[in-house]
């Protein structure tokens, strides 16, 4: 009697859609990679990654995630500024010929709704640390051609010193040229795998 309910269960809970994480695939048209970071203590510079690729696992039902991971190619670094752009690269920063590809992998996942805690390894370099994005599921839908759509957005913050990246020129004035902390932000549009 027991085996049967829980058969019977089983077979209620896999004809419910959405009742378990599924693979989305972020669409990089409507997907945003961005980080802003002092520059001569007087201005933020901002920047986006425009070549990136990654999946998460998303439940639309509970409002969730159960993993994320992402691989960005650091030679689409973009400040809007090409000379700029060519010192990222450069081995004074990103070193893009030796270390072409940023990564981050999901180690676990907390809370729903607008209260989502991702906690995972992001290497830079070669260097891996932990790193916290705190974000948000803001919705799922279906596009007019079919897809199913799912949206998330996320913040942290990282010191670039963890990660290699300590190039930098005094100021007269005091200071630095660039500032140490730097902030993420990403703003996910998925599409669910068939």
């Amino acid at each position: 009697m027991l085996k049967k309910m829980l058969l019977t269960l089983i077979a209620l809970l896999i004809a419910v859609p959405g009742s378990f994480a599924a693979t989305y695939q972020l669409d990089p048209a409507h997907t945003q990679i961005h980080f802003t970071i002092p520059h001569l203590m007087v201005f933020k510079v901002r920047g986006n990654f425009n070549d990136f690729t990654g999946t998460v696992e998303a439940d639309p039902a509970a409002q969730t995630l159960s993993g994320a991971q992402a691989t960005i190619q650091m030679t689409s670094i973009d400040t809007r500024n090409q000379k700029r752009d060519d010192h990222l690269r450069s081995p004074d920063f990103f070193e893009v010929a030796k270390y072409p590809e940023m990564t981050f992998a999901s180690k676990s996942v907390s809370g729903n709704s607008n209260d989502i805690t991702v906690v995972g390894d992001l290497t830079i370099k070669g260097i891996t640390k932990e790193v916290t994005l705190k974000g948000a599921f803001l919705g799922a839908a279906t596009d007019p051609w079919g897809n199913q759509r799912a949206g998330f957005e996320a913040t942290g913050q990282i010191n670039r010193k963890d990660f290699g990246l300590t190039w930098n020129k005094a100021l007269e004035t005091g200071g630095v040229v660039v500032g140490e902390d730097v902030e993420i932000g990403l703003e996910v549009e998925a599409v669910l795998q068939k």
